[in-house]
């Protein structure tokens, strides 16, 4: 190797580091703050307890419908069974015959539109909850009574139902398109899927008024509906805790199946006056109603009193496990959020 080229060589080595290091050493200092600084305010953020709750109840909505998912559908079928119709009989029955004519997919048929419906319901009423419970607490004290749980529980259930009902609507229309309800037609083979649905209910049946139909028995039913589930969790879960507030991961899960069990027994007869007018307007059903009344009227003379319960025995075979699985996972995450 010759003198020149050695120098060169050396020339380079010595030269080009100290370049290299300085352009270098900024942008790292200035990319090393700045990611530190944006997730600490991410995480302060999502510690607050109102986005934290809105985190938490988008999650337990998910969980707790995905899990419930066949249990959910039989229960819509047999609500919307109306009289003269007996295709779907009892909780085996039903469950075999769903699985007999659509497979798994009919299981989960509308779970996907019930997720997307679920996860900002289930934000919004706890996040709701959350807000009223503050602005109607007793100056000094940390908890509610009873009675103001039941107010702030209604008042996160109707905010909650008002914010997404559209979609509840197509869930239940998804529902009741493949089944042998009715004497309808069924092409389970091009059955429509969500936009399609929500698309042709809103061109062929009034628009945005045709998204809220049913809307009426909803509220009138949901607002004792997640009072009572609200009161009576919070209820067992003060007996349940400990010295320190802190309830165990199976008392969580006890609290939240009792409550479920108990509100949506009270209130079960407005959940199936809300699926029937949901799907008022759909031909050879074997019903039709012109008001609340009506319904009420028409199905207790046609159907008997057990008409208002129809699919009760698989609501509570799903109450438990959507209504403990939602609450443990929405304490989980909300926790998650809060102590990190």
């Amino acid at each position: 190797m010759s003198l020149s080229s050695t120098a060169k060589q050396a020339t380079s080595q010595s030269t080009v580091p100290p370049v290299s290091s300085n352009t270098e050493s900024q942008p790292i200092m200035v990319t090393s703050e700045q990611p530190t600084s944006f997730l600490e305010n991410v995480k302060d953020y999502l510690a607050r307890p109102t986005v934290a709750s809105f985190v938490g109840g988008g999650v337990a909505g998910a969980v707790s419908r995905t899990v419930v998912s066949p249990l959910e559908r039989m229960k819509i079928i047999l609500q919307l069974q109306g009289p003269g119709s007996a295709n779907y009989q009892g909780v085996y029955g039903t469950l075999a015959k769903m699985w007999k004519e659509e497979g798994w997919r009919g299981y989960m048929r509308g779970n996907g539109v019930n997720c997307v419906r679920i996860v900002p319901y289930s934000a919004v009423q706890y996040s709701s909850y959350t807000i009223y419970k503050e602005l109607i607490m007793e100056p000094g004290k940390t908890e509610l009574d009873t009675p103001r749980r039941l107010v702030a529980g209604a008042g996160a259930g109707i905010t909650s139902v008002v914010a997404t009902y559209p979609l509840d609507i197509v869930r239940t229309r998804l529902s009741i398109q493949t089944a042998s309800v009715g004497h309808r037609h069924i092409d389970r083979a091009h059955a429509p899927g969500m936009w399609s649905t929500a698309k042709v209910l809103f061109k062929t049946e009034g628009g945005v008024a045709a998204l809220y139909r049913g809307l009426i028995p909803t509220v009138i039913g949901v607002a004792p509906y997640v009072g009572l589930n609200f009161a009576v969790y919070e209820g067992l879960r003060g007996m349940m805790a400990d010295e320190n507030n802190n309830v165990s991961a199976v008392g969580k899960l006890l609290c939240g199946a009792i409550s479920g069990a108990v509100a949506q027994t009270i209130t079960y007869p407005f959940d199936v006056l809300r699926r029937r007018f949901q799907v008022n307007t759909m031909k050879d059903l074997g019903f039709r109603y012109s008001s609340v009344l009506d319904a009420i009227i028409s199905i207790t003379r046609k159907e008997g009193i057990m008409g208002m319960y129809k699919g009760l025995s698989a609501n509570l075979l799903k109450v438990a496990p959507s209504m403990a699985s939602s609450w443990l996972s929405y304490e989980m995450v909300k926790d998650l959020l809060m102590d990190q």
